[in-house]
């Protein structure tokens, strides 16, 4: 399937399909009073397993949810349930925010046969599907990693490409906190931007409804944000959640390419050695 997104009929489909493996991604802020291990064992889609986003992670970093070693995330992946043939769907309770980063995490890892649900948990109860509740224990997959770097941009990277301009730097915040104009969720960040990134806000990719935006009105967002798609394209954000978000809707539109800053704000506005811009 070339579209990184799956219909909820199509999935309702392929539930007893032996290489479907659903994963829940759900993850909220820390502040948010939610807690999405306990929403998950309260109702969760049939067969799922819960894809914890700071778990699987290097905690080595000192970064909110960076991405895992190959190795750890191979075995993380194994427990899941995870095979090199299963074809991962994922979702979370938002509709479309966190399973991308999960989506992502996979390919990131060179797990090409991963996909997001679109409009999630919320789109498949509002459509009266079966849920399940308890803890899912999967038997172990055997998931292999193959680590496609080009998908995962850092510092200095980032800092080559806004030098230069060979690609394009595009932050998913809201325009109130990329201006600084709003303080950032998380203590010790400066508030601003990096000189010279595009502000795409993630919000205006995704419906109402919590789905994924039509290929049209995706590709006119990014036309408004100033992204030209035929570019290198490296994505950003406050901690490389929604940053996902935005390569979601780029690999939507044929460009499956783009990279995502792992460390996004959560690093470059924490340094002292970093620039930031203001307005």
């Amino acid at each position: 399937m070339s579209d990184p997104l799956v219909t909820t009929e199509w999935l309702a489909a392929q539930l007893d399909e032996p290489t479907i493996r659903v994963l829940d991604a759900t993850w909220f802020m820390p502040d948010a009073g939610r807690d999405a291990k306990a929403e998950f064992t309260e109702r969760h889609i049939p067969g799922a397993a819960f894809f914890d986003i700071d778990e699987i992670s290097d905690h080595a970093r000192g970064l909110p949810h960076m991405a895992s070693a190959p190795a750890d995330f191979a075995i993380a992946a194994r427990r899941l349930g995870v095979s090199r043939d299963s074809q991962v769907i994922v979702y979370d309770a938002h509709g479309l925010l966190s399973a991308a980063r999960a989506w992502w995490n996979f390919r990131a890892m060179g797990h090409e046969a991963s996909f997001v649900l679109d409009g999630g948990l919320p789109k498949w109860l509002a459509e009266g599907r079966p849920v399940e509740t308890g803890w899912a224990r999967p038997a172990h997959g055997d998931f292999k990693a193959r680590p496609d770097p080009a998908l995962v941009s850092d510092l200095q990277a980032v800092r080559e490409a806004l030098a230069s301009g060979e690609a394009q730097v595009v932050d998913a915040r809201p325009a109130s906190r990329f201006a600084g104009t709003n303080p950032e969720p998380r203590p010790g960040l400066r508030p601003g931007h990096m000189p010279g990134a595009l502000n795409l806000p993630f919000a205006s990719l995704v419906k109402g409804s919590g789905e994924l935006a039509e290929p049209d009105a995706l590709r006119a967002a990014f036309a408004a944000a100033g992204v030209d798609l035929s570019e290198p394209i490296v994505t950003t954000c406050g901690s490389g959640i929604t940053a996902a978000v935005l390569a979601l809707a780029l690999a939507r539109l044929g460009r499956p390419d783009a990279a995502v800053y792992d460390g996004s704000w959560s690093e470059w506005g924490a340094r002292s050695d970093t620039a930031v811009a203001v307005g």
